[in-house]
């Protein structure tokens, strides 16, 4: 296949994105209703609904800006080569591909830094701000900029040496090693996530001596399961929305509360809540999800040896030899396809998986405080009620909030 083939195809899958996300937003936008549904009653007032709404709207409105400079800055660099012009420039001052492709992820890198820093700054502190979400201070921002920095170089860094060394030992076949290395280190992220990554960001305060721990032991013993690693996560130094999560696998699994869902919900509500986090546990959601995620990652490997052999990749990109790194950049705008696919696939297993979460919660707990604590947890976020089929179709990895009550006989 000719350069310009590839060339055509990358343009068109760049332009199909942008339209088919922008309509999915749209056609999202377009299906809140103005009734409130009757199991919100309680919890909505108009005025509160009403913001809501509007918050869903500024919120797809910057998302447009974004993603639209994203669309012109990347569609620009495809029509005048820059991508190839900057491959070549760095293949004439080092023949090392490490160094090479280094540099030239740092170089984009840096771009997209550039233009995404404004938006995410007037997200945070216009937005965010107006809705009365944001309690990130213009340090903090700051601050957790330079550590995402740092931590994008040195974890980007390693995984690049890693795969650039595979490639210049086995060349045909790197992908099956570079499948094995990548898989074992997801492993690792999985299981040591919240000791190593949340704390860089986050403080994560084991559970104090109280009521609500007393419950929370009742209940692990209940369902015969070690609830000890249990976390509480200042989440409210950044915003008042709030979350639970269940990270690690044997020994190391835990479950973080963020401190703002426990300043607003019962202690009924919280061992609910984190009975649904441990049904994904018992039902074996975390090993299921890793197990796919692993597969997901072999077939990316796959093609990803297949773009980089591919020298007409690195001529539709502009330039004038084939590299590592311009395969990478190929397969990046190629895979979006195959990637959307999987990505439904999981979706549609992750919104069983919520399901059937919430029904573990409800049969070994209490689905009422379950269902007040998922009440609670969309006015707080002012989560959208309506969502549209098709988008939550494609996007959604848990079911909308209606359709999880009425499972729960809510």
């Amino acid at each position: 296949m000719s350069a310009n083939f590839w060339f055509n195809i990358i343009i068109f899958l760049v332009v199909f994105n942008f339209f088919f996300s922008s309509i999915l937003e749209y056609l999202n936008d377009k299906s809140w209703k103005d009734k409130i549904p009757e199991s919100f009653k309680d919890f909505y007032s108009k005025e509160k609904y009403k913001k809501a709404k509007n918050y869903k709207i500024e919120s797809s409105r910057i998302s447009l800006i974004s993603s639209s400079i994203s669309i012109i800055v990347t569609t620009l660099i495809l029509f005048f080569g820059v991508y190839g012009a900057v491959s070549d420039y760095l293949a004439s001052i080092s023949d090392s591909i490490f160094v090479q492709s280094g540099l030239f992820l740092f170089c984009f890198y840096i771009l997209n830094l550039i233009l995404s820093i404004p938006i995410s700054f007037y997200s945070t502190f216009v937005l965010e701000d107006k809705f009365g979400f944001n309690k990130t201070t213009k340090k903090l921002f700051f601050i957790d900029l330079i550590k995402g920095f740092f931590m994008t170089i040195l974890i980007g860094g390693v995984l690049l040496f890693f795969a650039v060394s595979l490639y210049e030992l086995f060349n045909n076949g790197f992908w099956v090693w570079l499948w094995i290395g990548l898989s074992l280190f997801l492993i690792f992220v999985n299981t040591f996530y919240a000791s190593l990554i949340v704390p860089i960001f986050n403080k994560l305060t084991p559970l104090q001596e109280g009521s609500l721990k007393s419950k929370i032991e009742n209940y692990s013993r209940k369902i015969g399961y070690s609830l000890n690693n249990i976390f509480i996560i200042d989440g409210s130094k950044r915003s008042t929305k709030a979350n639970a999560f269940f990270s690690g696998l044997g020994p190391k699994k835990t479950i973080a509360l963020f401190d703002t869902l426990v300043d607003n919900h019962s202690e009924e509500e919280l061992v609910a809540v984190l009975a649904h986090e441990v049904g994904h546990y018992k039902k074996k959601h975390i090993f299921k999800g890793l197990f796919l995620s692993i597969l997901q990652i072999g077939i990316m490997c796959y093609l990803l040896e297949i773009c980089i052999s591919q020298n007409e990749i690195s001529f539709a990109l502009g330039a004038q030899y084939q590299t590592f790194h311009l395969g990478l950049v190929g397969f990046s705008l190629l895979y979006s396809p195959i990637g959307m696919i999987t990505g439904i696939l999981m979706n549609i297993l992750s919104r069983k998986n919520e399901f059937e979460a919430d029904n573990y919660a409800r049969s070994t707990y209490d689905g009422e405080h379950l269902s007040i604590a998922l009440k609670k947890l969309s006015v707080n976020n002012l989560s959208n009620l309506y969502p549209h089929p098709w988008y939550v179709f494609v996007h959604y990895s848990h079911p909308p909030l209606i359709k999880r009550l009425e499972a729960l006989g809510n």
